[in-house]
């Protein structure tokens, strides 16, 4: 039984409604995005119904309740380990963040990132803005010329972020560009061509890397639909097997049996080994993709336990 919420709140609040009152579902997968997950967050908590995001990133989604869990990192990880790749592996001391003040996703991400690359001994010599549809990048890219940073990070959208790289290839900007996961879409690379090729992002996992029962769903997708598994669908699965899996544990099909199976589940699924923590929220590594003659491909891995240690640094 599914119910399409359009990415919408109020839609994914209906859908949510339905599934209990009228199907009565005992535990429910989504919705992809925070929003909608918040939408439907209250009814879930209410009914006492768990449900799991695959990719419901904002903090705030597991805070509602205890029914309500994810399968993905957390935003306030995201942005850390995101400055730990600036540090770490570019080796940046300077940073210039632009952030899209219409999305609280990139707002949040943004800050996230600027309190830890200066919690690491970075300095963020510049913090710009823009807007979802902006097509002008000319202010913002000027400021980032006349501070020259070492890296620019910009935890945008893609079509923000490839119309943004190109303008700064066209000035000559040649700094590392760092982004987010919401940059893990074909349309990066078409709208971006060259001026994309070797921006860095976060991603929830690869196929490049996989292994077990992670491997096995890469090469049976690829056969099936042709083409590479991505993260998205991975965390989806993930969040089946982490379902099942407490069902199982909990000798019971009963939802408040599976919520407290879930907040102890410890399971090796697709996107890698999940441990989550009671607060719904699972202990997961972090992956970096770059984009490398047109393609998307691993770049390296930053672990779990790093990103603790960077909050702890940050006295989170």
């Amino acid at each position: 039984m599914y119910f399409d919420a359009r990415t919408e709140p109020v839609e994914a609040a209906t859908g949510a409604t339905r599934l209990i009152e009228v199907e009565k579902v005992v535990a429910i997968i989504g919705t992809m995005c925070s929003g909608p997950f918040l939408g439907a967050a209250e009814i879930v908590q209410a009914a006492g119904v768990p449900m799991i995001g695959p990719t419901t990133t904002n903090p705030l989604t597991t805070q509602v309740g205890d029914y309500c869990f994810r399968a993905c990192f957390k935003d306030d990880d995201q942005g850390p380990v995101a400055a730990a790749l600036a540090r770490d592996y570019f080796g940046a001391k300077t940073a210039a963040v632009v952030i899209d003040v219409a999305q609280a996703y990139c707002v949040g991400l943004g800050q996230y990132f600027i309190e830890a690359f200066e919690a690491l001994g970075g300095k963020v010599v510049a913090t710009l803005y823009c807007r979802s549809g902006d097509v002008d990048y000319t202010a913002q890219l000027t400021e980032i010329q006349r501070v020259n940073p070492d890296i620019i990070y910009t935890p945008n959208y893609y079509t923000e972020v490839a119309l943004m790289a190109r303008q700064a290839r066209d000035l000559g900007l040649t700094q590392p560009i760092l982004g987010a996961d919401g940059l893990f879409a074909p349309e990066l690379i078409q709208i971006g061509g060259e001026a994309v090729e070797g921006i860095h992002f976060t991603t929830f996992w690869h196929p490049a890397q996989a292994t077990g029962i992670g491997l096995k769903y890469a090469e049976e997708y690829k056969k099936y639909f042709g083409r590479e598994a991505d993260a998205f669908g991975a965390l989806a699965v993930d969040c089946y097997l982490l379902i099942v899996d407490a069902i199982q544990r909990a000798g019971s099909a009963d939802p408040k049996a599976i919520k407290e199976a879930l907040q102890t589940a410890d399971l090796e699924v697709v996107t890698g080994r999940t441990i989550m923590t009671p607060e719904g929220n699972p202990i997961k590594d972090f992956y970096f993709l770059k984009v490398e003659k047109g393609e998307f491909v691993f770049a390296t891995m930053i672990p779990a336990s790093r990103a603790a240690e960077i909050k702890a640094l940050m006295g989170k």
